[in-house]
């Protein structure tokens, strides 16, 4: 057979599914027909189907997963992705505590559409069999166990932790790890321990707003440092910050960063701890997303760099595992005495029965099961939305592409005051988002927003989206 005719094969099939995908036959997140079922109904052969798929990935309308398939990407290709961020807040106090609970007030309205909600979609997590562990652990639970198990916490489940760091090549003691009242209160006695009030740590720009909130709470100030929404912080503008301010702490998320998404490459998280270490700055890594990660390797946090202990590295079960537990950890490092004690000056210690029904879930219920269909799940509810914004959104809007988490970042034209935008929606619509103002000391971000996208792409959700995309499109036309 003749070249020319083998590539008139695979070219066929490569022109049908771009056409099939343009009538959205096959809509984003989709699985499209497996390999042997395209040469089966193409009578063609394996290696021309794998040809054109392969073809079709490289222009962007398709992506792999291993042992799953190849599924419809976000196509449209018509938004660009933001480009790194410019910070405006230098060495300032924040305030931003009364913003942040006006805002999550009235996103948690039960009949608001929850686009602008810090938490995924309930009903992807096990709650009926995390409830049947919950009340047999209650029955065998030592009677003790109230006491024992103050802090840092359950030494059966910080095992469990500890094994799992162990599994991802991550060396840490069970001494270091302390078990806390979910991610907030772990990032929270860390920042605590590490610093004095006055003190400036260097944060993301924009930052989580919980780490907004916890500077203010501890009376500190803070230092924006840049971050492109695919690479994470910038490494020259953490290096400007140290040399220009005495930065006692570094907060930061080194992959899947909310707001934006984005993760560090391997060097660039060896350049941050290089950086950190000699000059001896501790570093609080939150890590709650750990787990959603879209692809076969699962990206190393900075801690698996941490010869000195300067790390503590946080994280929880509540996003993705068990939101209403409320159980997080931190492996603290050389500061995990400090936290340990600050935790017995505070909340003393988190719910026991949680722990150890957590426990037990994780070493015999399934979890990494669970896990990969929760991720599954996650990336193609996120492709079905990416899709629907880049069809959908005004010219000029710009979203980021994340490759784990359930978050995207939308840059909108800068006439756009998402504030005011969120007020409109939810008074005519019962729509939330979360406005770019929550995550900065300043209003650089005002013209931003963060939408949630692990919920059900059903019809509900989805009218809801064109409803937000008309508002902005009316609200960009208004001159």
């Amino acid at each position: 057979m003749s070249s020319r005719s083998i590539n008139s094969r695979y070219g066929t099939i490569v022109d049908n599914v771009k056409k099939q995908i343009k009538q959205k036959i096959w809509l984003p997140g989709e699985r499209i027909p497996s390999v042997r079922a395209m040469s089966k109904a193409q009578s063609v052969s394996v290696m021309t189907v794998l040809k054109a798929y392969e073809c079709l990935e490289a222009e962007g309308w398709i992506y792999a997963k291993a042992k799953a398939g190849y599924f419809v990407a976000a196509h449209f290709n018509r938004l660009s992705e933001p480009e790194l961020t410019t910070p405006q807040v230098v060495n300032s106090s924040i305030n931003i505590n009364r913003h942040v609970f006006d805002v999550l007030r009235a996103c948690k309205q039960q009949d608001v559409i929850p686009f602008g909600s810090a938490f995924p979609d309930p009903a992807l997590f096990p709650l009926q069999q995390l409830g049947r562990t919950l009340a047999q652990s209650i029955k065998t639970m030592p009677i003790n166990s109230g006491i024992v198990d103050l802090p840092p916490g359950s030494l059966e489940l910080r095992r469990v932790i500890a094994q799992r760091y162990l599994r991802d090549g991550i060396q840490v003691s069970l001494d270091g790890i302390v078990i806390t009242s979910g991610a907030m209160e772990s990032l929270g006695l860390s920042l605590a321990a590490v610093t004095q009030p006055g003190d400036t740590v260097a944060i993301e720009s924009p930052a989580f707003y919980g780490a907004l909130q916890a500077i203010e709470r501890l009376k500190l100030k803070a230092v924006e440092i840049p971050v492109h929404p695919r690479n994470g912080l910038s490494i020259n503008g953490l290096k400007a910050a140290i040399a220009e301010h005495d930065v006692k702490a570094c907060w930061l998320m080194s992959k899947f960063q909310n707001p934006l998404g984005a993760t560090m490459a391997a060097e660039q998280k060896q350049a941050v701890y290089r950086l950190l270490a000699e000059h001896n700055i501790p570093l609080i890594e939150d890590d709650v997303y750990a787990e959603l990660y879209f692809h076969d390797d699962k990206p190393l946090p900075i801690k698996a760099l941490d010869e000195k202990g300067l790390v503590l590295h946080c994280s929880s079960f509540s996003k993705c595992l068990a939101p209403g537990f409320r159980v997080g950890w931190v492996a603290a490092g050389r500061y995990a005495r400090q936290v340990e004690e600050l935790q017995f000056m505070s909340t003393l210690s988190v719910a026991v029965p949680n722990q150890f029904a957590l426990a037990q879930y994780i070493q015999h219920g399934g979890y990494d099961n669970h896990l990969r269909r929760l991720r599954c799940t996650l990336e193609q509810r996120q492709q079905q939305m990416l899709g629907a914004i880049e069809q959908y959104f005004p010219e000029g809007t710009q979203v980021t592409r994340p490759r784990g988490g359930y978050f995207l970042w939308v840059v909108l034209p800068k006439k756009i005051d998402t504030s005011a935008l969120l007020t409109e929606l939810l008074n005519s619509h019962k729509i939330s988002i979360a406005p770019g103002t929550l995550f900065s000391g300043g209003d650089q971000f005002k013209h931003c927003m963060r939408i949630n996208c692990a919920y059900p792409w059903d019809e509900k959700n989805r009218a809801a989206l064109y409803q937000l995309a008309d508002e902005l499109k009316r609200r960009c036309e208004n001159k």
